[in-house]
C-alpha cells in the first residue's frame, strides 16, 4: 500500500491551484456527463473560492503519495463549534487506496483543532461513492443547511 501524507497548505500554493483544477474538472465533468471545457473550468474556478480555508477560520489540506498530489479537502468554521467540510477530492490515480477516509479523518482533526464539535457537509446525488463513505464514517443525512443548487444531500457528524 502506498504511504499517504496529509499536510496543511496555503491556498495560494501552486499545488493547491493544480489540485483545484483537477477537482473541478472531475466534478463538473461528472455533472455534465462529458469532459469539461476550459471555459467551464475557468467559470467554475471563479465561483469556487477557497475563502476561509486558512487559519484561523479554516484549513486546506493536501494529500500526497510518492510525491504526487493525491487529493485535498477543506474545512471552514461556519460559527463557533460548527465546521463545514468542502472540496473533498481524491485523484483518480489514488482512488481505492483508502485516501478518502484518510482525508476525512484529517479534516475532522483539523476541525477539532479549530474548535469545532460538529462537522457538516453537502454533496450531490451523483457522487455516490462520497455519500457512502460519509455514512460509513458516522455522518447522518438530514435537512438542508444551505440553498446551494448543486447540493442534494446534507450530512452532519458530532466530533466530540
Amino acid at each position: 500500500m502506498t504511504a499517504w501524507t496529509i499536510t496543511p497548505a496555503p491556498i495560494d500554493d501552486i499545488d493547491v491551484t493544480l489540485v483545484m483544477r483537477d477537482y473541478l474538472a472531475d466534478i463538473v465533468s461528472r455533472f455534465y456527463g462529458r469532459p469539461v471545457t476550459e471555459d467551464e473550468l475557468q467559470a467554475s474556478l471563479a465561483v469556487a473560492p477557497l475563502t476561509g480555508l486558512e487559519p484561523p477560520t479554516g484549513m486546506f489540506l493536501l494529500a500526497r503519495t510518492d510525491g504526487k498530489i493525491a487529493g485535498c479537502v477543506g474545512v471552514r468554521v461556519v460559527k463557533p463549534g460548527l465546521a463545514e467540510l468542502t472540496k473533498m477530492f481524491v485523484q483518480p490515480h489514488s482512488r481505492r487506496e483508502g485516501g478518502g477516509s484518510r482525508l476525512l479523518a484529517a479534516a475532522e482533526d483539523a476541525a477539532r483543532s479549530l474548535g469545532a464539535t460538529m462537522m457538516r457537509l453537502d454533496t450531490r446525488s451523483d457522487l455516490t461513492e462520497a455519500r457512502a463513505m460519509y455514512a460509513r464514517h458516522g455522518y447522518v443525512e438530514g435537512p438542508p443547511h444551505n440553498a446551494d443548487p448543486y447540493a442534494h444531500h446534507w450530512f452532519r457528524k458530532s466530533l466530540s
